[in-house]
């Protein structure tokens, strides 16, 4: 248990970041899955859709320290070799 007035505001903040990070964190594997789903298909418009999207939640993740910007980097490569996967075929 925090004494301290500091310490009790640290608890509380560090608390609604756990939040956040969860929150963007769940979203990008729904976002990530969503991605998935549409190149197993075999759907290149959802897919290309699905990727511009998941792109977009990993910047954002990144941009406010929810993941490493390498992390994000990784992912998007990914998703963009999944998405040439399909549109090759």
């Amino acid at each position: 248990m925090a004494h301290s007035k500091s310490a009790m505001k640290r608890q509380r903040t560090s608390r609604e970041a756990n939040l956040r990070n969860r929150i963007r964190i769940s979203e990008i594997k729904t976002m990530e899955k969503k991605l998935r789903a549409a190149v197993a298909a075999g759907d290149a418009s959802a897919a290309s859709e699905a990727a511009k999207c998941f792109s977009s939640c990993l910047d954002k993740a990144a941009k406010c320290g929810t993941i490493h910007p390498n992390r994000a980097a990784n992912k998007k490569s990914q998703a963009d070799k999944l998405l040439n996967s399909v549109s090759a075929k």
